[in-house]
């Protein structure tokens, strides 16, 4: 299939609107966590992107590397993994919203959601980067299915801005 002019221009502004919405929705789920915090702090002393580059035989001292601003020693591999998680998955809603519009019903809320059960409750547990679903907290799946929302929801509002504003003629 080869695509017009149109549509590639219109695929490069769905990948930017995309990538900065990431970046954006990445910075609020940060945010999402340091008030309904989804782990305990003994869980997060190797939390779930240190454990799940550990066992793809990334060494302890890489994956607790820190940075130090204001004081704080923070985790800039983790970091790494969650603006790369949160880049990705939006670059691929807004992509997908270009040929099939219904994957913004709700606002990205239902998209968000779907992320979370997948990966939450299904594919890291699978793989132990987690525990089980049943074993995890409550505390953490009501922070986590409403962090998902709130990330996704702000992927959608950011993003279908941005691609109008990059897709708009003048």
């Amino acid at each position: 299939m080869k695509l017009s002019k149109d549509q590639k221009s219109n695929l490069k502004s769905a990948i930017l609107a995309g990538t900065l919405a990431g970046v954006a929705s990445g910075f609020v789920k940060l945010g999402w966590e340091n008030v309904l915090p989804p782990r305990t702090a003994e869980r997060d002393e190797t939390n779930p992107p240190q454990t799940l580059l550990q066992q793809f035989g990334i060494p302890s001292k890489w994956t607790h590397a820190t940075y130090t601003y204001s004081g704080h020693k923070l985790p800039w591999v983790s970091y790494l993994v969650h603006f790369g998680f949160s880049t990705s998955f939006a670059i691929i809603y807004e992509v997908l919203a270009e040929y099939k519009p219904f994957i913004r019903k709700g606002a990205g809320s239902i998209f968000g959601l779907a992320i979370w059960a997948a990966f939450h409750l299904g594919i890291m547990p699978m793989m132990k980067t987690v525990p089980s679903a049943k074993d995890q907290p409550t505390e953490e799946h009501i922070s986590e299915a409403l962090g998902h929302i709130a990330w996704m929801w702000t992927n959608d509002v950011v993003g279908q801005e941005l691609y109008r504003r990059l897709t708009s003629k003048k």
